[in-house]
């Protein structure tokens, strides 16, 4: 049920983290690391996402951990692209 991708992005990985961080309290859910790592839960539609982060230079690999089985990774992905770039 784990998704990875990588989330190539340019800018400085601090305004990139603050997007992020934004985007999931922003449902609800909590968001906490650094510009190298991190972990993050969000709940949507009463669904539970759960994942952790890690910055390497100018790529932001994501790892969901826990996900609502109906939605696909290409969702998440896809949301999560639209959010940080």
């Amino acid at each position: 049920m784990a998704c990875d991708f990588s989330l190539p992005f340019s800018g400085n990985p601090e305004d990139v983290l603050a997007k992020a961080r934004r985007a999931v309290e922003g449902q609800g859910g909590s968001f906490s690391g650094d510009t190298s790592r991190g972990d993050f839960h969000v709940s949507v539609f009463g669904n539970k996402i759960v994942g952790n982060y890690a910055v390497t230079g100018q790529t932001m690999q994501i790892n969901i951990t826990d996900k609502p089985f109906m939605v696909p990774c290409s969702a998440i992905e896809g949301f999560l692209k639209n959010q940080l770039t």
